[in-house]
């Protein structure tokens, strides 16, 4: 036996409140960046729409696209 009230039960939420998605930052050598885990640090390389290298003094790092958790200062 089904429940008909669960067949026709709409999703919810409005199809009006759509959020656009967030553009990807374009980072360039020598930009400051802050980072959530990381910290404060300079871009050392470029990867166009892949990844950024980013010194952050004790360590170097290669983050990946999208760059959710780094901000540009």
């Amino acid at each position: 036996m089904s429940n008909p009230r669960a067949v026709s039960r709409r999703p919810s939420g409005s199809p009006f409140k759509l959020v656009a998605p967030k553009p990807i930052e374009v980072y360039e050598v020598g930009d400051r960046v802050t980072h959530d885990r990381y910290g404060l640090g300079r871009v050392i390389s470029v990867e166009p729409d892949i990844a950024v290298g980013v010194d952050f003094g004790a360590q170097k790092i290669r983050i990946v696209s999208p760059y959710s958790q780094m901000t540009k200062l």
